[in-house]
This record gives structure tokens, sequence and C-alpha cells, in this order.
């Protein structure tokens, strides 16, 4: 199970990206890996159709390994934690970040 989720704000911590953050697009579990907004974008060739009779270019996502990915805790200083999990009698399952003293996140 993934740590980080769907609209998380995370940085990049390794790799020539290192250090940019973005907002989490969409997560890709089979992979490993989530598509970060901003981050890994390219661009893939159309070949000529019917509907597309000349072509083209069109930008794509390149996925992020979650290896790659730490969660932003403080969105102002851009301080990174771990993520653990605690489970409560009334709300269930909650995300806490370790580095800032097991607080809840979201």
């Amino acid at each position: 199970m993934a740590r980080i989720r769907k609209d998380d704000t995370v940085k990049i911590i390794a790799g020539p990206l290192k250090g940019t953050t973005g907002k989490v697009v969409r997560m890709l579990p089979a992979k490993h890996a989530a598509l970060v907004e901003g981050v890994g974008l390219a661009t893939r060739k159309l070949k000529p159709s019917q509907l597309n009779p000349t072509g083209g270019t069109k930008d794509i996502h390149v996925p992020v390994p979650l290896g790659k990915l730490a969660l932003v805790v403080d969105d102002k200083t851009g301080k990174t934690s771990r993520v653990g999990y605690k489970v409560t009698a009334g709300e269930g399952k909650v995300r806490l970040a370790r580095q800032a003293k097991n607080k809840e996140i979201k």
C-alpha cells in the first residue's frame, strides 16, 4: 500500500529533478509510481489518422517512482516526512507524519 495519495504535495528526493515539488495528479499502484504535476512532462509524436490528418505532438506525464518521492508536511518551509499509520477506534486508519512528532496528516 502506498503511503502517498492523490492530491498530496510531494518533493522529489533523488535523480536529476531532485528538490522540485508538485501535487500528485494520479497514482499508479501497479507500477509503484505517481504522476506529479509539472514533473516528468514529455512529448509523444502522433501518427496521422482520419481524425488528425496532419499528425503532430502531444504532452504526456511520465511516472515518477514512489521511492523517489517524499511527502511535504509543511508547505511554507518545504519540510518532508516519512508516513506512518495509527489505528483509532473512531476514525479507523490515520496517517501520521513521523518527522513532525507523529502529527496527523489531513
